[in-house]
């Protein structure tokens, strides 16, 4: 798709666009920090579209910081952690009709203090807050990433099983 489609790294594709996420994380791993979207209305993982930046890494820990307040965002490791063709239905963003279309979406595992005061995206949420791995998947609202953030909690789970069994 990228390599047919010079847009690809842009919103302007309505057909489908590379978008950049991540699972905020706390120090131990037990935490998780989602935001309220707006327009899913339910509580999600933090992230945006590239617009054109080609540094999926660099864009989830951007898109981190301006979604949840937190200044110091660090990746886990450099490693995507999943790449997922996600649906999105038409909505209305900012004035704007947006058609149904696809999200090509590279996920990273970012961390990030706790203690740190979280800050509300008006334009983009309605609230920030931490959550255990479990609770994330009672307050998620949307069936359609049930499977996506559950195998990436499970991919959480393995990743402090593996880190605890070398120490």
């Amino acid at each position: 798709f990228a390599l047919r489609n010079s847009d690809a790294l842009f919103r302007d594709n309505l057909v489908a666009h590379f978008t950049s996420s991540a699972i905020v994380l706390n120090k131990d791993l037990s935490k998780v920090l989602f935001i309220h979207h707006n327009i899913y209305n339910s509580w999600g993982w933090v992230g945006g579209h590239n617009d054109g930046d080609a540094d999926f890494l660099h864009v989830a820990i951007k898109e981190a910081k301006e979604e949840t307040g937190v200044n110091h965002i660090v990746p886990l490791n450099e490693n995507i952690q999943a790449i997922d063709t996600i649906y999105v239905p038409n909505h209305m963003k900012k004035g704007t009709w947006i058609p149904d279309h696809v999200h090509m979406n590279l996920t990273y595992f970012l961390l990030a203090d706790e203690t740190e005061e979280l800050v509300i995206k008006e334009d983009e949420n309605s609230g920030v807050k931490w959550f255990t791995l479990e609770e994330a998947l009672d307050v998620m609202d949307e069936p359609r990433m049930r499977p996506i953030y559950t195998k990436l909690f499970n991919q959480v789970q393995a990743f402090k099983k593996s880190t605890k069994a070398h120490i």
